[in-house]
């Protein structure tokens, strides 16, 4: 049951970053996250929406399989 957990984070780490990855690259890369990023606000539509709402949903699931896999550590 751990080593499926284990696998469980494992994938949903991999999901998230690359999420996040491509997130960045979309909105100007890595110039955004130092500054560089115009100071215009944009409303998000489309993939942009989606790729935030995808990186709220994984962000929610690896904390749950965290605590999950906490809590079945703690019990052995």
């Amino acid at each position: 049951m751990i080593t499926y957990i284990a696998l469980a984070q494992i994938i949903i780490a991999v999901a998230l970053i690359t999420v996040i990855i491509i997130q960045s690259r979309s909105s100007g890369g890595l110039g955004g996250i130092f500054g560089g990023d115009n100071s215009l606000f944009r409303t998000r539509r489309g993939v942009e929406k989606t790729l935030f709402n995808f990186t709220i949903v994984l962000a929610i699931a690896f904390a749950i399989v965290s605590l999950i896999a906490a809590s079945g550590l703690a019990a052995r």
